[in-house]
Order: structure tokens, then sequence, then C-alpha cells
């Protein structure tokens, strides 16, 4: 059989109207600080989701950039006259626009070939340009859409300009 200690109990009963609610302030307090924490994780996620999109769409750009050098190169429109010019659209948000243009031409350089001046033979030069861009939403613009615009320089070994019309 259990005993009642009637002064024990008492001084429990005193204890506990002591505590006045110390519990409650402290968990309170630390429930404050772990929604603080949460909102201050999600905040950082929705940053670092954004980012991801906008390096994703700057990707995008880049390569139909690089796209667009490679179908005007393999065309093989070496004209130094009339140039060339390719439009591509990749997908709904992906287009580019590659031109090719004749700069001039000098005599072929000595290290890179053995006849020089003289010879009949001339370093065609030429400029690719690619200029591509990746937009969010297609058919509208916005601060967020890239853009990229890669140039390949090269030259063309062949006749010079006065022999080209014999």
């Amino acid at each position: 059989m259990q005993e009642f200690d009637c002064e024990n109990d008492m001084k429990t009963m005193a204890n506990i109207k002591r505590q006045q609610g110390a519990a409650l302030v402290v968990g309170l307090i630390l429930l404050v600080v772990i929604t603080v924490l949460a909102i201050s994780g999600m905040n950082t996620a929705t940053t670092e989701l954004a980012m991801a999109r906008n390096d994703q769409n700057y990707e995008n750009a880049f390569q139909a950039a690089e796209t667009g050098l490679e179908a005007i190169l393999a065309q093989g429109t070496w004209d130094p006259v009339a140039g060339a010019t390719v439009t591509q659209v990749i997908n709904d948000h992906d287009s580019v626009t590659a031109t090719l243009v004749y700069e001039d031409w000098s005599i072929v350089p000595d290290k890179a070939f053995s006849l020089g001046s003289g010879s009949g033979v001339a370093a065609h030069h030429f400029l690719a340009t690619s200029a591509a861009a990746s937009r969010r939403e297609p058919g509208s613009t916005t601060d967020r859409d890239s853009t990229a615009t890669h140039t390949q320089a090269f030259y063309i070994v062949g006749p010079e300009p006065q022999t080209l019309g014999n």
C-alpha cells in the first residue's frame, strides 16, 4: 500500500506554483528561432533556383551561338562579294543568326605557306559572327533573357584577287 505524505505533497504543489510558465517562454523563443531559420532557408533556396535558371538560360544561348558558327562554316560559301547569313530557330525559346563577312586579303604568311608575294596565292580573311538569344517566354522579351555573341576569324588560301577573274 502506498503511504500518503502530506508534507512532501504540499512542497511539490508549492514548487509547481512557483514555476510560472518558464517552459512556455523558452519553448516559444525556440519556436521563433526555428521559424526564422526555416524562412531564411526558403529564401536561400528560392535565390539559388533563380540563379540556376539564369545560368541554364545563358548556357542555352551559348550553345545556340556555337551552333550558329557551325552552321555558317558548314555551308562552305567563301564568297568575297556576297558573304552569307544563316538564321535558325532552334526551339520555342532559342534562336540564332550567323553571318559570314569577307574582311580582306593579304599575302600568305611566310610561316604558314612557302609561297610569298607575287606567287598568285593569297590569304582571304573572313569573319564569322553568331548572335543567339534564349528567351524565358516565347515571343516576348524580359530582363531575364540571355544572349551570346561568338566570332570566329579565319583565312583561306586561294588565288590573289587580281587572278580571280582569269
